[in-house]
């Protein structure tokens, strides 16, 4: 049975050089790359505490052409060319899909130079080899979605017994709050309703890094500078896509920086704490007129439902950055 308790310490990382390496998570990402996604990659492909299994992608931020060989062009950047990237679904489980080419671009990524990719994509749809993974595997996986939830709906509707190989889903999406999308809505909530109704009706256990959460993580001009004095092409490429990025967010929202977004799930993902969380019901709308998408957070237990999720109430700032820091500063030694 799952226990949902809240987690409120700081992590206990990233302040000196104590992360072992030979303690790994298992870990999974499922993403539509997107300029948030692509850092929470190299961030993920860096981490020593890490075992990157795989890379799928679904369509999202842009269609799933693009957002495969984005995330084929990210993992080439990071030498990592051993992880495999298998492209899920093209479009919602019942809707058209949206996507957001305000935010990131027609490509998905501008602003940045990156490398052709060195290899393919896996010929495997991204719930198949999701499921081949998980069901070969000793240890149960962490899936880290931060995108819309297609894949996973998908996952758990060709494996119901897949849940018992899952130790827990760190998703970057939804909000207690206001969306960023609609009011109601966050954009990967939004885009594909039912999938995250239906994940989070699984029982597998989840926790939800949504925007209350990743808008504490604002990248301003000067954290983007810091990052490109990291001095090497990783961290340079890094900055360029924040150059961009912040300027999406100062056009659209009128913001001095953009949220990173999808790195605090995979932070979460990989250093429990990093997200202070409180245990809540939650229900996602899928047929609200003015409130697609909306995900329905019970902190009061107004309904008197269990607990169904841990939801992001807090990001601890200062370790957040220096994860991000120390990340990518790993791609110059």
């Amino acid at each position: 049975m799952v226990s949902w308790r809240s987690r409120t310490r700081p992590p206990q990382i990233y302040t000196t050089s104590t992360v072992s390496p030979t303690v790994k998570t298992r870990v999974i990402l499922d993403c539509d790359p997107g300029h948030d996604d692509a850092i929470a990659i190299l961030l993920a492909a860096a981490d020593p505490s890490a075992e990157l299994l795989a890379v799928t992608t679904v369509a999202g931020n842009q269609t799933l052409d693009k957002t495969t060989a984005n995330a084929l062009k990210v993992l080439t950047l990071a030498g990592r060319t051993d992880v495999p990237v298998a492209a899920g679904c093209d479009r919602p489980l019942a809707r058209e899909l949206v996507t957001a080419p305000k935010i990131h671009g027609m490509s998905g990524l501008d602003g940045a130079s990156l490398p052709e990719a060195a290899f393919s994509a896996d010929p495997r749809h991204a719930a198949d080899l999701i499921a081949e993974i998980a069901l070969s595997s000793d240890e149960p996986l962490v899936l880290v979605p931060t995108a819309p939830l297609t894949n996973i709906a998908t996952l758990i509707m060709r494996e119901p017994e897949i849940g018992r190989r899952i130790a827990r889903i760190v998703w970057m999406g939804g909000a207690i709050g206001e969306g960023n999308t609609t009011p109601s809505a966050e954009f990967n909530a939004y885009v594909d309703p039912e999938a995250a109704e239906a994940v989070f009706a699984s029982g597998i256990p989840i926790t939800m890094v949504g925007l209350d959460v990743t808008h504490q993580a604002l990248y301003t001009r000067k954290d983007a500078q810091d990052i490109r004095l990291l001095g090497n092409p990783v961290a340079s490429t890094v900055a360029d896509l924040l150059d961009f990025f912040r300027g999406s967010y100062l056009a659209q929202f009128g913001l001095g920086g953009c949220p990173l977004h999808d790195p605090c799930a995979v932070a979460e993902a990989l250093h429990p704490g990093m997200v202070a969380t409180s245990p809540m019901r939650v229900e996602v709308e899928t047929s609200g007129v003015w409130t697609r998408g909306r995900t329905v957070c019970d902190r009061r237990g107004a309904w008197g439902k269990a607990p169904n999720a841990d939801v992001g109430v807090h990001l601890h700032v200062d370790a957040f950055k220096a994860y991000v820091a120390q990340g990518l500063s790993r791609y110059g030694r």
